[in-house]
């Protein structure tokens, strides 16, 4: 199997986390250690074209750019647009005379790859024409191919045929193929395809080198790797690997001192630094064909607790998920389902009373014989947050929690707790309810509305899924005279918990009420007033 070409796109995908940022000693040292390895092809990056926002040079990847480098001799360049900036009204060869304005032989480019979803196809391909007319050897990269049928697969091979394509690409995008799924892919392209095949793998479950190895034993000659992996989501197979197998298969042995010592020096520090690599999440997406940019963009976000990434999963699952969008991201921590409804009336308890709401943080614990003493001597009603157990259980009246899944995770210790729950039970899968058991259940639903608050007999609106937002709009609508806080410490520095929590404040300030809470201890949140639980 002599005629494998390894390509390593470290850089081009690597990008997703750095805006492709890439310092220059770490690209020079980069090229030396890919020739070293028995790399063929290195894709240095993307040529975008639209410019928006900072990104480094290889999310460009100038022709001046490439000739301020070293580039060993032997090793070939690539780079990749994306298909769909072909499908402009300026029209497809307009955008490639405008980013590829000079012939092959007068550039650093050998390659160029495009990353094209089906329907991008019928688009690109004058784009193919006019290029390898120019003289650049040219690849596609088809996209999403595991939701494709047999018949779609083959009509992408027949269009690609009536071009002069070089390489033809298969990328297991949501990382949810198998090496059975391989083979057959490659099955099916080769009934209508006769030119070279590639692959480019993804790692959610773990598969990417395997898939990548057995579309080698199937005659994929072209094999896509990134070094540690580097890439959006949980990232690719790992050069490093890859160039260890190809020893085998190419029987020609690899210098791989450069690529460890640049993986120590350059690339271990930095994956700690942006955490790319598989995790149960990523295997999760893989699985259940979810774009991976969705976790990534979890992982990277402090507001996203481990409840709130499986119950966005979840909903991602059924409703689908495989094109990332923000506003679907932000739609799905919202969680709830159907009419927003409630059947139980907090007002029948709460009308004319002080609502203690008892937080998680180390206050609670920190004061709790003088929260002890004061709830023994004003009698307010007790509202606890989720299964939070910091004072005496006697004292706590009420139990709130509003998220599916830290509500499934909690729903044994609920069954063991005496208190009622507030929750929007209407709106919870049946299933979840079911888990709930004999817990009593006080059903107030919940709508969400970014930056509002508002309060209704039996539901209400909050600006987001926080079960604190919950709790003061609960309180509200049942018209307690007073709500005071304690456990609300905050959180370290710089974590953006901290913003989210602040804007939830404001909103609530801002909103149609006369309360103000208080916060009775310690607390960093400047939208919360504070008193000391010593002096109440």
């Amino acid at each position: 199997m002599s005629d494998i070409t390894l390509l390593d796109c470290t850089l081009r995908d690597g990008g997703y986390y750095n805006a492709w940022n890439f310092p220059p000693a770490l690209i020079e040292a980069y090229l030396v250690a890919m020739k070293a390895a028995q790399v063929d092809v290195v894709e240095l990056g993307f040529r975008f074209l639209k410019n928006r926002g900072f990104k480094g040079p290889c999310a460009f990847t100038t022709d001046d750019f490439l000739r301020s480098l070293s580039i060993p001799q032997g090793l070939s360049i690539a780079v990749m647009m994306n298909g769909a900036d072909l499908c402009t009204d300026a029209g497809n060869i307009a955008v490639v005379e405008r980013l590829f304005p000079e012939p092959a032989a007068q550039t650093p480019v050998d390659l160029v790859r495009f990353a094209c979803h089906f329907h991008e196809l019928e688009h690109v391909m004058p784009a193919v024409g006019w290029l390898a007319a120019r003289g650049y050897r040219v690849g596609l990269n088809l996209m999403q191919i595991a939701d494709r049928s047999q018949a779609e697969v083959a009509q992408l091979a027949q269009l690609a045929r009536a071009w002069p394509v070089e390489v033809l690409y298969f990328a297991d995008s949501m990382g949810s193929m198998t090496p059975e799924d391989v083979s057959r892919i490659v099955k099916w392209l080769r009934a209508d395809w006769d030119g070279s095949l590639g692959i480019h793998t993804h790692d959610n479950m773990g598969l990417a080198l395997s898939n990548t190895l057995r579309a080698a034993a199937d005659g994929v000659t072209w094999l896509d790797a990134t070094v540690t992996g580097m890439g959006r989501g949980p990232g690719n197979a790992r050069t490093e690997e890859l160039a260890i197998e190809a020893e085998t298969l190419r029987g020609r042995r690899a210098n791989l001192v450069p690529l460890m010592t640049l993986i120590r020096k350059q690339f271990g520090p930095m994956k700690a630094q942006y955490g790319w690599g598989t995790n149960p999440y990523y295997y999760l997406a893989g699985k259940y064909g979810i774009h991976p940019t969705y976790l990534q963009e979890m992982l990277g976000d402090a507001r996203y607790d481990e409840e709130d990434i499986l119950a966005v999963i979840d909903h991602l699952r059924a409703e689908g998920g495989k094109k990332f969008s923000f506003d679907t991201l932000n739609g799905a921590r919202h969680f709830y389902r159907g009419e927003v409804r409630g059947s139980w009336r907090p007002a029948e308890v709460m009308a004319g009373r002080q609502v203690l709401i008892l937080g998680t943080g180390p206050g609670v614990a920190a004061h709790r014989p003088s929260l002890e003493a004061y709830i023994r001597r004003t009698r307010p009603l007790v509202l606890a947050l989720n299964t939070q157990s910091g004072i005496d259980p006697a004292l706590i009246d009420l139990r709130i929690a509003c998220h599916p899944v830290r509500l499934l995770a909690d729903a044994e210790t609920y069954a063991g707790l005496p208190q009622p729950l507030i929750t929007p039970a209407s709106q919870l899968p049946e299933s979840l309810r079911t888990e709930l058991g004999d817990t009593e259940l006080l059903d107030f639903g919940i709508e969400i509305a970014p930056g509002r608050f508002e309060f209704g007999e039996t539901h209400c609106v909050a600006p987001t899924s926080l079960v604190l937002a919950y709790a003061l709009a609960v309180a509200t609508s049942g018209q307690a005279e007073r709500i005071l806080m304690a456990g609300f410490d905050g959180y370290a520095a710089g974590d953006a918990r901290n913003a989210e929590l602040e804007a939830m404040f404001a909103a609530y300030l801002a909103s149609d009420t006369s309360i103000t809470p208080v916060s009775v201890t310690p607390t960093r949140y400047k939208n919360l007033p504070a008193k000391s639980i010593y002096g109440e």
